[in-house]
């Protein structure tokens, strides 16, 4: 009979709120209060979480993206297909989110999602993570179970 492996504690996922202002198409600023999450479910990737209110159709919605992209983008422009981020002055980071139904550009404080960011390499290292649960789900996903 071999021992038990001992189990590794699963780091607790992290939740900072954030207050961003969305750009409406006049470029008039709306306040927004967003959650900013980091899961070591999900090493690769940070989510920005906006309330009901935030939305056209009055709905939750949650954008998930790569940590690395939110890291690239809080010092240069980054991003390709649906999100892109960009220092905007010294202070700002704009991102900018594109959906089937439009295009959001939301501006954050520079400072929060660096906070944010370094406060997820605390959860789990950059270089890290561990890739073995989301090859596995990838792999499953498409084999379709085969």
């Amino acid at each position: 009979m071999h021992p038990a492996q001992p189990t590794r504690p699963t780091p607790p996922a992290l939740e900072q709120r954030a207050r961003a202002r969305l750009i409406t198409p006049d470029y008039e600023e709306v306040q927004v209060r967003t959650t900013l999450r980091y899961t070591p479910a999900d090493p690769l990737a940070v989510h920005i979480h906006f309330p009901a209110g935030a939305s056209t159709d009055a709905t939750d919605v949650t954008w998930t993206f790569a940590r690395t992209l939110l890291a690239e983008g809080l010092t240069t422009p980054a991003g390709i297909g649906d999100v892109h981020l960009w220092p905007c002055g010294p202070a700002h980071t704009v991102v900018e989110l594109h959906s089937p139904h439009g295009m959001a550009m939301i501006r954050f404080d520079t400072s929060s999602l660096r906070r944010f960011l370094n406060r997820s390499y605390a959860v789990v290292a950059l270089g890290g993570e561990d890739l073995e649960p989301a090859l596995d789900d990838g792999l499953a996903s498409l084999l379709g179970g085969v």
